[in-house]
C-alpha cells in the first residue's frame, strides 16, 4: 500500500458540524427568545453564519486568537438585541459548546468508512477545533474507537492551513510524508495545507467545486468513493 498514515479532518468530513452547530443554534434562538429581535431563526443565522466562517478564516491565519473569535462570533450578532455584557457572551458561547458536543450527527457513510480503513491504515485526526469540544464530539459520535491519535491546531500552536501543523502531526504520530494522506473538506486548511506541505490530499468535495491553484492528489464526492482509492 502507498500510505500507511490517514490523518482525516472532523468537522464537515466525519462529523456533521453544518446541520449539527445549526440545529444547536436554533436551539439557543429558542430559549432565549431572540425571535424578539429577529424575524426568523434564519434571519438570524443568515447573518451569524458569513460572520463566523471570516473569524474562523481570520484565526486560522493567525489574525485573530480563539478568544477574539469566541467573543465576537456571538457579541457581533447579539448586539442587536442589546446584549453586549463579555460575560454574557461568554456564557452563551459555553452553553453553545457543550450543546454542540451532544450532537452526534456524521457526515454519510462515516462509520462505514472508518470500518473499512481500520484494519489497514493508522488513523489520525488532524483538527482545527477546540481541544474540550473535539474529544466529546469524537466520543459521542462513536468516532473514538478508529483512532489512533488526535491532532489538534491548539496542541501544536498552529492551524491548518499552514506547515507547522502538518510537520507536528507527522513528528507526533511518527508518520512518514510520502506514506501519509490528508482528506479533508476545506480547500484551503485540508487540502491547500497539505499540498503545501508535501502531503497527498484527497478532497471531500460534494459541491462539485471547482480547482483552485493546482489539482489534489483525488476528489470524491462521498466518502463511500473514498474506498476505491484505499
Amino acid at each position: 500500500m502507498k500510505y500507511k498514515s490517514l490523518f482525516i479532518d472532523l468537522d464537515d468530513t466525519l462529523w456533521d458540524t453544518f446541520h449539527n452547530n445549526k440545529e444547536c443554534l436554533e436551539e439557543l434562538f429558542a430559549e432565549n427568545r431572540w425571535d424578539r429581535y429577529y424575524a426568523s431563526f434564519e434571519a438570524f443565522y443568515a447573518i451569524y453564519m458569513p460572520h463566523n466562517m471570516k473569524l474562523w478564516e481570520q484565526y486560522r491565519n493567525h489574525e485573530i486568537d480563539r478568544q477574539t473569535l469566541i467573543i465576537e462570533r456571538f457579541r457581533y450578532i447579539l448586539q442587536p438585541v442589546g446584549i453586549e455584557d463579555i460575560d454574557t457572551i461568554k456564557k452563551i458561547n459555553n452553553t453553545f459548546l457543550q450543546l454542540t458536543a451532544t450532537k452526534t450527527r456524521l457526515i454519510p457513510g462515516a462509520i462505514e468508512l472508518l470500518e473499512y480503513l481500520y484494519p489497514s491504515y493508522r488513523l489520525f485526526i488532524l483538527s482545527n477545533g477546540f481541544r474540550e469540544v473535539q474529544y466529546k464530539k469524537l466520543h459521542n459520535s462513536g468516532l473514538a474507537p478508529f483512532f489512533e491519535k488526535t491532532i489538534l491546531s491548539e496542541d501544536a500552536a498552529i492551524q491548518k492551513p499552514h506547515k507547522g501543523i502538518f510537520d507536528y502531526a507527522l513528528i507526533n504520530t511518527n508518520s512518514r510524508r510520502k506514506e501519509s494522506l490528508m482528506i479533508g473538506d476545506s480547500w484551503e486548511a485540508d487540502i491547500a495545507g497539505a499540498y503545501q506541505s508535501k502531503i497527498d490530499q484527497c478532497w471531500l468535495n460534494p459541491e462539485r467545486l471547482p480547482d483552485k491553484e493546482f489539482t489534489p492528489t483525488y476528489t470524491v464526492e462521498t466518502l463511500e468513493q473514498i474506498k476505491k482509492i484505499l
